[in-house]
């Protein structure tokens, strides 16, 4: 596993147990050692976990351990169907969407998919989808529309490719459409921040009426390496921008840009893939249980009204 510099009291505890363990069948009092190693670990995880920086948050977001859109779709969404191309120019990987079912409701899920080893990631373009990724959420939301079926997005991106040949394919005009459709459609959308999310690439899928974000997740208009090569010059200042550009889940959840934090595991999602998907998924099945049962009449004008609201937290 990938640890962090930030994470090396933890990595020697935990060499330590596992060095241990083996010996703990044939020497009863290794067991005990054990033991305590364990809950010093725990203590020292609790710690460090609930103390990071925004940067020490970006880099956990970047784990390339975190569950990824795909897997929660194979453990939460039951007969997935997936859905290909955009019907205009050809198949994106980056942006994994289809039809199935959420607990017993049929929805359309959705949202950009890193991949897990080299392979994959460099199929999925690392996450970072082509005007033709977008082109197909479009189409993806419209049968949503269509058909009555509530909108699960998963968000998990650097950013949309900014390569010459998709902007020569029309990259922003994708991802404007994107944000469009979102504000039209008349059906429940809940969005879930589960790794990076990255500047129009990640809200060109994140209209929603409902908002969550794991705990150690970043959502922001660009990119601290990005903001610092910007505003310093230097790459070596992203640390400094990471925390000036207030892309915490608890700085959104503050500034009223998402509804909810998902409380991660102790040690971070990469930790505990399954535990993660299970907190994820109930929270995305409660937050769609209460729109479909609540008294919003008009899902378009709840999102319209929602994030014309945003920016207003704390002003007078």
């Amino acid at each position: 596993m990938i640890t962090f510099k930030f994470e090396e009291p933890i990595v020697d505890i935990e060499n330590k147990i596992n060095e241990l363990k083996p010996r703990v069948a044939a020497e009863p009092s290794v067991a005990e050692e054990v033991s305590k190693l364990e809950q010093k670990l725990e203590r020292l995880l609790i710690k460090i976990y609930e103390d990071l920086s925004a940067w020490e948050r970006v880099q956990v977001a970047r784990h390339s351990d975190r569950p990824k859109t795909s897997d929660y779709i194979n453990a939460l969404i039951e007969d997935f169907t997936p859905l290909a191309g955009d019907r205009l120019f050809g198949e994106d990987c980056a942006i994994i969407g289809g039809i199935g079912r959420l607990d017993g409701t049929s929805v359309v899920v959705l949202g950009q998919n890193k991949g897990h080893d080299t392979n994959e990631r460099i199929k999925c373009n690392f996450g970072m989808p082509n005007p033709e990724g977008y082109r197909k959420a479009r189409r993806l939301m419209q049968m949503a529309d269509h058909f009555g079926m509530p909108l699960i997005t998963l968000i998990d991106t650097a950013g949309a490719f900014p390569g010459v040949g998709a902007e020569e394919r029309g990259q922003a005009e994708a991802i404007a459409k994107c944000l469009e459709e979102s504000l039209k459609i008349n059906v429940p959308i809940v969005s879930a921040v589960i790794g990076e999310g990255g500047s129009g690439g990640a809200i060109a899928i994140g209209v929603a009426n409902h908002i969550a974000m794991l705990e150690n997740s970043v959502y922001s208009v660009i990119s601290p390496e990005g903001c610092a090569s910007i505003l310093w010059k230097s790459r070596e200042n992203a640390a400094e921008a990471a925390n000036a550009l207030r892309l915490t889940a608890y700085d959104l959840l503050k500034l009223e840009v998402i509804d909810e934090i998902v409380k991660e595991p102790i040690g971070g999602a990469h930790r505990h893939n399954k535990k993660t998907i299970q907190l994820v998924g109930d929270t995305i099945k409660r937050a769609l249980n209460n729109l479909i049962k609540g008294d919003i009449s008009d899902f378009s004008e709840h999102r319209n009204k929602k994030f014309l609201a945003m920016g207003n937290a704390g002003l007078p």
